[in-house]
């Protein structure tokens, strides 16, 4: 048992010591894949989705230094026909990247660090196949599966987060690419790699020099199928979760659903779900992390007009969009219709595919969006949104005078945002004058 390869159980133990929720059924697809033309998988979801997990259920499955059939018998997968046949049976190399990143001291020394640590440890157990002069992990394997016949299922964590942290060192992605297509993208690709599982924030498809990955079959916040069971919680599994810590399912779902994935399955963000069932408290989870100073950058960008549409959606409603053209990176944001599929890609909207609409789903990332237009010195709205606590307080109190001046101010403030006279104008004033009035009803 080492840190990368075979790394042993130890991890999803953890995970089934806490509440667990049984996506144990991801495993019979990829035993499906292995050894297949479609072995080479990329599941991209925002934080807080549960990619990690997910990740170390598969290395405690596969991995053949472990025995893990007690952590399994009682999830969904037991039942499997193929359950007892993969089990334990393969060599597995877990490469974090995010751990990759922060060990490596100088980020651009990252990729050579990477495959000297593995180089290392993989010299532990194979010596008599690894010449002293081998330096790439693509080498390395092809080696030891030259003498011993061994394949490997390479299971990647946060695969994408070098071009995130280094999204403008070109030298440093053609290493990493490099890397790459010589693992999954050669001539002994077939012979060496049993299966591939990475998981990412953002899709592949378009990434530079994008020909060492396209052997990846993707699925993503756009086209998660046959995976969108396994992204986020379920509504089933919501309300059973609600039922056991006696919350009120209706403002979790307020809080936290909204997610449409595939025709009409409704996700909920995992961990803001379990922080509020651990918890017995309804409250914004969303971890601010990278993204939302991203989200900051790009509400400021104001591409096409883009802070209407995202008064538009505070309201309530939805806007129409065209993803295609989006290039699956953080630097080439040409367009609204960018900014927005991006913002998918990270949690931020939710797009339902059989509208190609987007819209702000629940009430937490409606907090988030709240946050970020007051951080990004957004005058106007920040402080309508500020003013609605005393503008709640001024209708309860039946005072009038002090109710119309507010409205009026918002509705005369906005007027080069949204046009003065119509419905959709009246809606998105009142919606926005009276956000924190939502708030505090599902909070209570």
């Amino acid at each position: 048992m080492g840190i990368y390869l075979n790394p042993g159980n130890a991890s999803f133990q953890s995970i089934r010591k806490g509440i667990y929720i049984d996506k144990s059924e991801l495993i019979s697809f990829v035993n499906a894949k292995l050894g297949t033309k479609e072995k080479l998988i990329c599941v991209s979801r925002p934080r807080r989705f549960g990619k990690s997990f997910a990740a170390q259920m598969l290395c405690a499955y596969y991995d053949k230094s472990c025995d893990s059939r007690s952590l399994f018998l009682d999830l969904k997968i037991a039942s499997d026909t193929d359950f007892s046949i993969y089990l334990n049976q393969f060599n597995v190399l877990y490469l974090d990247m995010t751990w990759f990143l922060v060990n490596s001291g100088d980020i651009k020394d990252t990729v050579r660090n990477l495959q000297q640590e593995i180089i290392k440890e993989l010299k532990i157990y194979y010596s008599e196949y690894i010449a002293l002069d081998v330096a790439t992990l693509p080498m390395a394997l092809s080696k030891i599966n030259q003498a011993t016949g061994e394949k490997f299922i390479i299971i990647i964590d946060e695969w994408d987060a070098l071009f995130r942290e280094a999204k403008n060192d070109s030298e440093l992605q053609t290493a990493y690419i490099d890397l790459l297509r010589g693992l999954f993208r050669s001539s002994l690709t077939d012979r060496m790699i049993e299966a591939a599982y990475m998981t990412g924030i953002l899709p592949i498809k378009k990434y530079g020099t994008q020909s060492a990955m396209s052997d990846f079959y993707e699925y993503t916040m756009i086209q998660p199928e046959p995976l969108e069971k396994y992204v986020g919680l379920t509504e089933r599994e919501v309300r059973t979760l609600c039922n056991a810590a006696g919350l009120d399912f209706d403002e979790v779902q307020n809080w936290y659903d909204g997610y449409i994935l595939g025709e009409n399955l409704h996700v909920y963000s995992p961990k803001s779900v379990l922080d509020a069932v651990r918890r017995r408290q309804l409250n914004n989870y969303w971890t601010q992390t990278e993204t939302y100073e991203s989200l900051k950058s790009y509400i400021n960008s104001n591409f096409d007009h883009l802070k209407e549409d995202i008064i538009y959606m505070l309201a309530g409603n939805r806007c129409r969009i065209t993803t295609r053209r989006f290039q699956n990176d953080m630097i080439n944001i040409n367009s609204k219709d960018d900014v927005f599929t991006l913002l998918i890609h990270l949690g931020y909207l939710a797009y339902d595919i059989r509208s190609s609409e987007v819209f702000i789903p629940n009430l937490e990332i409606a907090d988030e969006f709240k946050n970020a237009i007051e951080d990004s010195g957004w005058n106007i709205i920040a402080s309508a949104l500020t003013n609605s606590e005393s503008l709640l307080a001024a209708t309860l109190a039946g005072d009038c005078d002090t109710v119309a001046q507010y409205i009026d101010k918002i509705h005369s403030e906005n007027t080069s945002i949204i046009s003065y006279n119509n419905e959709n104008a009246l809606s998105c004033v009142i919606s926005i004058a009276y956000f924190f009035e939502e708030k505090m009803t599902l909070e209570d």
